[in-house]
């Protein structure tokens, strides 16, 4: 696959762009849908996909291989991260702003900092301090979201802090050594198992009879946002698997600026100062975390070649 010329930062950096689009198109999306039959519908297409692709690239004995304790984080990661914050979210989404969503949403750093170094031993340096301030102060800038304690406030923090857990067991399962197991078989396994909660669900509140009274307007919503899905859980994992959890989830942050600058360019917003400086701390967070290492090899190399 042309993914395998990309390291895992440059994936994740890819990822946080899809994501951007997808909060931006998804909140106009949902808005017409019951939310749970909506992440349903979109997640079920996805693990199809993803199957496909995983026997397309001839991966299925990854899978056959597999045993039960693997199989039991698959379905753990698919409750976690692949069904319950996906209802919360998106019911959120519905009862809130897509700018408070969104802030919301980026946030998962700050959680994924404290887990990345409590459960996975990941170094506490001064640069990911300084970062996490500055992504923090930056997508505040950009967004500016007026966030009023709600149900659905409270619905899209609790799906965060459930995403940032399911991100930790995703990177513990990849990061494995014993086994090639790669970021399309966990995307692949949070999707299905995820897919299947959500379903047990719908029969459980009688809503699974509405997956089939769609109109054609509200599969065509599917299908698009499927494919950004699609997009963004190949793209996640697989970088997930090459890079640490707290680099993954700040430059995952970047989507915030996409998400932001849509809505400028759609709504004819006109950029302020506030929205600049957002974008340009949002930056320096993600720079500093990410990249502060080949920054300064290539300042010193530039100076030692003169």
């Amino acid at each position: 696959m042309a993914l395998k010329n990309l390291n895992g930062q440059n994936l994740i950096l890819l990822t946080a762009v899809i994501s951007g689009v997808s909060i931006f198109l998804n909140s106009y999306a949902v808005k017409g849908f019951d939310s749970s039959v909506f992440t349903f519908a979109k997640n079920i297409v996805v693990a199809v996909l993803l199957f496909c692709i995983i026997i397309l690239y001839k991966n299925f004995n990854y899978i056959k291989k597999l045993d039960w304790k693997e199989w039991t984080q698959l379905s753990l990661i698919g409750l976690v991260g692949g069904s319950i914050p996906f209802l919360l979210f998106f019911r959120g989404l519905q009862l809130t702003t897509g700018s408070a969503a969104s802030f919301l949403q980026k946030t998962i750093f700050v959680y994924a900092l404290i887990l990345g170094i409590v459960f996975l031993k990941e170094k506490l340096e001064w640069k990911n301090v300084m970062g996490t301030i500055l992504l923090l102060i930056g997508t505040y800038f950009m967004v500016r979201p007026d966030i009023k304690l709600s149900d659905g406030i409270i619905l899209v923090l609790i799906s965060v802090i459930f995403w940032s857990v399911e991100y930790l067991l995703s990177k513990k399962l990849l990061s494995k050594a014993s086994k090639d197991i790669s970021g399309n078989i966990v995307a692949w396994g949070r999707m299905f198992f995820g897919s299947f909660f959500i379903l047990l669900f719908l029969f459980a509140t009688g809503k699974s009879s509405m997956i089939w009274s769609m109109n054609l307007g509200q599969y065509y919503w599917i299908i698009i946002s499927s494919v950004l899905l699609l997009l963004y859980v190949i793209t996640f994992y697989n970088g997930l698997k090459g890079t640490t959890l707290i680099k993954a989830t700040a430059i995952l942050t970047l989507g915030g600026p996409v998400t932001v600058i849509l809505s400028w360019m759609m709504n004819g917003y006109v950029v302020t100062l506030f929205d600049a400086l957002g974008i340009i701390l949002t930056l320096l967070g993600v720079l500093l975390i990410a990249y502060y290492g080949s920054l300064v090899r290539l300042v010193v190399g530039e100076r030692v070649g003169e």
